[in-house]
């Protein structure tokens, strides 16, 4: 499973939705929709300033990821966008391969 950081902002009919069923309410809603794809919500939190919202999910791949952004998006409830996450370990590896790259100018 991959995790990813879905974050984004409400807009005024979303906001009309969260003032109508409030944050559990939501959490749940994106705990259903991650399981009904093979994931799993990790973790859920509303937030202060120019985001509203940071959810960190497991997924089986970007294919599911990319379904999730697509189908919040045009809820027209929010705007979201996704971050995909790695672990110390997958950053380990990716450091360990050897790219042949020629920067710019070189």
């Amino acid at each position: 499973m991959q995790k990813y950081m879905f974050y984004g902002a409400y807009t005024p009919e979303g906001y009309k939705g969260l003032l109508a069923e409030g944050g559990t309410r939501r959490a749940e809603a994106v705990r259903m929709a991650a399981e009904s794809m093979g994931g799993s919500l990790e973790s859920f939190y509303f937030s202060f300033g120019e985001n509203d919202f940071y959810v960190i999910v497991s997924l089986p791949d970007n294919v599911n990821a990319t379904a999730f952004t697509l189908t919040g998006n045009v809820s027209e409830s929010f705007l979201m966008k996704t971050v995909t996450l790695l672990t110390p370990e997958e950053l380990d590896k990716a450091l360990s391969i050897k790219v042949d790259y020629r920067m710019p100018g070189q």
